[in-house]
């Protein structure tokens, strides 16, 4: 039974487009339907998590990190008595807007963008739900409920939010989301973290003895070790980071339910109206993963090796905008009709917003292989 305070989908602030109810779906279970069957959720299957897609086959993408925060987060929705329906949608939601090579792609895209409103793609996510995905006869995107859409946009500047009438509101009123889009916010952190551990132990770039010099991980490497003697490296790998992940999870649980029974809520109105988030970790695991973070960032996604791809795909970006910023007719058909369109609307920000539609769509395969049409010779198409 549904807590008073979770998202009830017979009560949603309903869709931007007016449409019959869903029948024997709910509300949100037709949001994740329609998530699954976009094109842009299948493309996540060929974007770089941290390594990008071509070196190795066992290497999380943006597609297994989407199902893995799906599942975590509908775990704790589960226990919380919130709506998991809608927990599971916003996971799996959260990255559709993002570009190829992960962040380094993002901050090539943002810097490229940075005369025509920016990049970011959390808000590329929200404009592929309510824009890009073209394929209703009745409306432009997903046509997505209010507290699908809420929970995917994590984050806004206020310049943006004020063009986006309700769903940017909070932003603008300093109010809070429901507590399934509080939810999907950590379960993303708790599987990116851990399962980057287990990605860069894999690949090399990490090691135990490195790793244990992070309080939350040598913890429970000691107590994996003590459980299970003789174990092989791939099974000692495994039952570390999955008793992290047990603990993460646990704590923001009970830390959760500590604040929800303090703020005493009768409703998801009570939910918006609290001063900051309730769903959180106690102060003491919160310490934990800040530490495991500061490590990740300084001994993972620095490592030279990772550093030295990643500045190979901004300069991929950087280049496939530069290209097609300067001549549109480069894009397909439909992407350089849209930039014209755009352009006609808005001026040169509209051509440069398609463009990096055009760009923040691409696998990253597809982002070489278009770089390699666009600048070699060799290559005629």
């Amino acid at each position: 039974m549904l807590a008073p305070y979770a998202a009830d989908p017979e009560k949603s602030r309903g869709r931007r487009y007016e449409e019959p109810a869903p029948g024997l779906r709910t509300e949100y279970q037709r949001d994740r339907d329609r998530i699954v069957h976009s094109a842009a959720f299948r493309r996540l299957e060929y974007k770089t998590q941290v390594f990008v897609n071509h070196e190795g086959d066992l290497f999380r993408t943006r597609l297994t990190h989407s199902l893995e925060v799906a599942q975590i987060a509908r775990s704790v929705a589960r226990t919380l008595r919130l709506n998991e329906d809608l927990c599971e949608t916003i996971s799996l939601a959260h990255d559709l807007g993002h570009t190829p090579f992960g962040h380094a792609g993002q901050d090539a895209l943002n810097e490229c963008m940075k005369d025509h409103g920016g990049f970011e793609h959390n808000l590329q996510s929200l404009r592929v739900v309510d824009q890009l995905e073209d394929k209703y006869a009745s409306f432009r995107g997903l046509n997505l409920c209010f507290e699908t859409r809420e929970g995917i946009l994590k984050h806004c500047s206020r310049r943006n939010a004020e063009q986006l009438g309700d769903i940017g509101e909070r932003f603008l009123n300093r109010t809070q989301p429901g507590l399934e889009a509080q939810v999907a916010n950590l379960a993303d952190e708790i599987a990116y973290n851990n399962h980057d551990i287990d990605d860069g132990l894999r690949a090399g770039l990490l090691n135990i003895e490195q790793m244990r010099g992070v309080p939350i991980f040598a913890r429970h490497h000691d107590a994996a070790r003590a459980a299970h003697a003789g174990m092989s490296v791939k099974q000692e790998r495994h039952e570390t980071i999955r008793r992290i992940i047990n603990t993460l999870t646990t704590d923001l649980i009970q830390a959760s339910q500590r604040r929800i029974e303090v703020a005493n809520l009768g409703s998801i109105d009570d939910v918006r109206s609290q001063p900051g988030p309730l769903v959180g970790y106690s102060d003491a695991v919160k310490e934990e993963n800040v530490q495991l973070k500061r490590f990740l960032r300084e001994s993972m996604y620095m490592h030279h090796q990772v550093y030295r791809v990643m500045s190979k795909a901004r300069t991929v970006v950087r280049n496939l905008y530069e290209a097609l910023f300067s001549d549109p007719k480069l894009m397909p058909p439909e992407f350089h009709q849209e930039a014209q369109r755009m352009e006609q609307r808005v001026g040169e920000a509209g051509r440069a917003r398609a463009v990096a539609d055009y760009i923040a769509g691409m696998t990253d395969r597809y982002a070489l292989d278009e770089h390699e049409r666009l600048f070699d010779l060799r290559r005629l198409h």
